[in-house]
């Protein structure tokens, strides 16, 4: 397993990483980290690894778009000098073509969210020991559902700048493709953009995997 004993971790994005975290910054017992995917991996980590102090904090920031994290970065994730960054972004980029499609949306466009992720990459690979990018997802079985192709188009950016840098690429998208060949996206999400504890549990548990941490059982 990648984590030290003294790693501070740092996890961005938007509400799926927010997910009620405390502010300024989500840290500490119960609700600080928030009540999503990052209080799994912390709890995860203290059963799997107690002997090991790793310090996890959540700066996600609900409705956040790839251009928000990236004015935010400096006072949300660099202010935190961390040892390894995770972010998750893109929901927001893509969800606005569609619950508002009379808008101008030129700066959630692929090539503005490249520029962005790009963006982040550049001041963040070097400074840390390791910078990883979750796929954003959508968790509808159709492939040929508009927001699903376009989230799908989304991911490969983030794959792309992920290679382009020597970031780690988390492709969670395939994840939830694989749990709703047997469930419904209903069951781990109301509006399949926000995941409920399963959902949660989903994306925990293959960050545990591609950190290489070992199994709970």
């Amino acid at each position: 397993m990648i984590f030290e004993n003294g790693d501070r971790v740092v996890f961005a994005g938007d509400s799926v990483t927010d997910s009620g975290r405390k502010r300024p910054y989500g840290e500490g017992l119960w609700e600080g980290v928030g009540n999503g995917y990052v209080r799994n991996v912390d709890s995860m980590l203290s059963v799997l690894y107690p002997e090991r102090l790793i310090h996890i904090t959540n700066v996600g920031c609900g409705g956040a778009t790839s251009a928000d994290m990236l004015r935010d970065w400096e006072t949300n994730v660099e202010a935190c000098k961390p040892d390894y960054v995770f972010f998750m972004i893109g929901a927001n980029d893509v969800w606005r073509h569609f619950d508002e499609p009379a808008f101008d949306h030129s700066e959630r466009s692929p090539e503005a969210y490249r520029a962005n992720i790009e963006a982040v990459c550049e001041r963040t690979v070097g400074k840390v020991k390791g910078l990883f990018i979750i796929s954003p997802f959508y968790m509808e079985a159709n492939n040929d559902d508009p927001m699903k192709k376009m989230t799908v188009e989304y991911a490969k950016i983030c794959e792309d700048v992920a290679k382009k840098y020597g970031a780690t690429y988390i492709d969670v998208q395939e994840d939830f493709d694989k749990h709703l060949e047997h469930r419904y996206p209903a069951y781990i999400s109301w509006d399949r953009v926000h995941p409920n504890w399963v959902g949660s549990m989903i994306i925990a548990s293959k960050i545990m995997k591609v950190i290489g941490a070992k199994n709970l059982y």
